[in-house]
């Protein structure tokens, strides 16, 4: 399955949080980019590791005026207990059936359920951003703010 690049439209979503509050990309971006990150599965030690570098950044993200949003195949009471563990302040959503997933290019049949992937989303619904790493996992954070301050200075 081919990643969908930058350049390209952001595939709009509906999926629950952690406290199964609906959040779709569209609304999300009438408050400003997205940083979109998909991760395998809540609680992994990769995973939280991840997840912990998007909370700890926050007041940069929210410098730049983005968005923090994850992305797992994980039901609702899985990412419920991931984010209250973490104290994670940014919704995570259940993306249970990988539909999502799917649209983005980052499901997958083998190995975990989905790619470790980073989508940075302007306010048009653009791709501004990919970023693709199994193994460095706070790089995606810190290459989602590289690319979210070239956007806000551009």
């Amino acid at each position: 399955m081919q990643t969908i690049s930058a350049g390209t439209r952001a595939p709009d979503f509906d999926l629950p949080d952690q406290d199964g509050r609906m959040h779709d990309l569209s609304t999300l971006l009438r408050r400003g980019p997205v940083a979109l990150f998909f991760y395998p599965i809540a609680g992994s030690s990769g995973c939280t590791k991840e997840a912990r570098h998007f909370r700890d950044r926050a007041a940069e993200f929210g410098h730049v005026g983005a968005h923090r949003v994850g992305i797992s195949v994980d039901d609702i009471a899985t990412q419920e207990r991931f984010a209250a563990s973490e104290g994670l302040d940014y919704p995570v959503l259940s993306d249970l059936h990988g539909r999502v997933a799917t649209a983005y290019g980052v499901r997958r049949k083998y190995f975990t359920p989905v790619k470790r992937a980073t989508f940075v989303i302007d306010e048009d619904q653009q791709i501004a951003d990919v970023f693709l790493s199994e193994i460095s996992m706070t790089a995606h954070a810190d290459r989602a703010l590289q690319s979210l301050r070239r956007l806000v200075n551009a």
